[in-house]
């Protein structure tokens, strides 16, 4: 069964990827933990899915769960849900030698993660993420978050997880448009490290080739990056970040869950990728080539007209890239070769925010 190590000294971990595999939860959570109570985080979408065989499968190997449920959606990456999931865990009396499995996409998995880096001061978390986004980037690196009004992800910790299983047999069960913005982050691993991978998009699209495959390609790109820089301090682990600045900004300023955040991403991609034309040299070829995919998958590439420039610029003065009143931004100079720079103005990014409408 595939497979990627995370080396990171004692916060290693495996991913596991393959099918059917949410039927052996307990029996790897057994093995890998002395923890015998567990909470099982997920959503109201998820929940009829999954939740029975991830119960089923802990108690048949002496682990008594409790089932936690939040409301499916990006609102329920708030602190009000963290507290709540804390809360009904305290009520439950779940102690220090309990565990948490997050059971859902990127929002459960980043709520979790984030309760459980911080109950009782932290106890160790399983990632069984359920939607291809979550399966190729959210789940894998240990950033847990959840989101304020001023924007993305800007409360959270660094907590790695115990273990990912990544059953890419629940990607059949997912709404079309849910599917579909996973493979924005699909596309971003290829612009930024392997442009080959481009090739294994466009015959997933056309129906053929293997998720299983193209799922831990993405996940190796991913965990050796995160290896490289766990903490975002060397700038690696930066690159992770291609096309989500403006990204970002752009989905809080529709207002979440109004653009899903594959979609939003998709549009911070295309106008990075035009500044990175006008700014590093990337052939305008390879900027036709990512916004052709982007329709073949038919994720946006023209921002929503409701949207104004000056609200998604107030978003980005909030984003954790700035500092000292500096951006610091991904920029490609060839597909598969990404790099951070300090060069990109406001006036770049207000002039490509406005090209998005065109």
């Amino acid at each position: 069964m595939p497979s990627v190590h995370v080396n990171l000294a004692d916060r290693s971990y495996d991913i596991v990827i393959g099918r059917q595999l949410i039927s052996s939860i307990g029996d790897r959570a057994a093995e890998l933990l002395n923890c015998r109570r567990c909470a099982v985080v997920t959503d109201s979408h998820v929940a009829p899915l999954y939740a029975e065989a991830v119960l089923r499968s802990l108690t048949e190997n002496g682990i008594d769960p409790i089932l936690i449920k939040v409301p499916a959606g990006e609102t329920s990456k708030s602190m009000s849900a963290v507290e709540d999931v804390c809360r009904q865990m305290i009520l439950a009396g779940l102690d220090r030698k309990a565990f948490l499995i997050a059971l859902g996409g990127g929002v459960i998995g980043d709520l979790a993660g984030f309760a459980a880096s911080i109950f009782l001061r932290g106890i160790p978390f399983i990632q069984v993420p359920t939607t291809l986004l979550s399966q190729v980037d959210s789940s894998v690196g240990g950033k847990t978050g959840v989101n304020t009004p001023e924007g993305k992800n800007l409360l959270g910790t660094f907590s790695q997880p115990a273990l990912v299983i990544a059953d890419v047999a629940t990607l059949h069960t997912l709404p079309q448009r849910v599917y579909q913005e996973g493979f924005a982050e699909v596309i971003k691993h290829a612009a930024i490290r392997d442009a080959s991978m481009f090739e294994a998009i466009i015959d997933i699209a056309d129906g053929q080739g293997s998720l299983t495959e193209l799922v831990k390609r993405n996940v190796e790109i991913k965990a050796r990056i995160v290896e490289q820089d766990e903490h975002e301090i060397t700038g690696e682990r930066a690159l992770l970040n291609f096309g989500h600045t403006i990204g970002h900004a752009i989905e809080a300023s529709a207002g979440y869950g109004e653009l899903f955040h594959g979609e939003a991403i998709a549009l911070g991609m295309i106008a990075a990728a035009r500044l990175s034309s006008e700014l590093a040299g990337l052939p305008p070829a390879a900027v036709s080539q990512l916004e052709d995919l982007f329709k073949r998958i038919d994720l946006p590439t023209r921002l929503p007209e409701n949207i104004s420039t000056e609200i998604i610029l107030d978003h980005m003065k909030h984003d954790k890239k700035f500092s000292e009143g500096k951006i610091r931004f991904i920029l490609l100079r060839a597909l598969g070769d990404a790099f951070v720079s300090h060069d990109v103005s406001t006036e770049h990014i207000t002039d490509a925010i406005k090209g998005l409408r065109f």
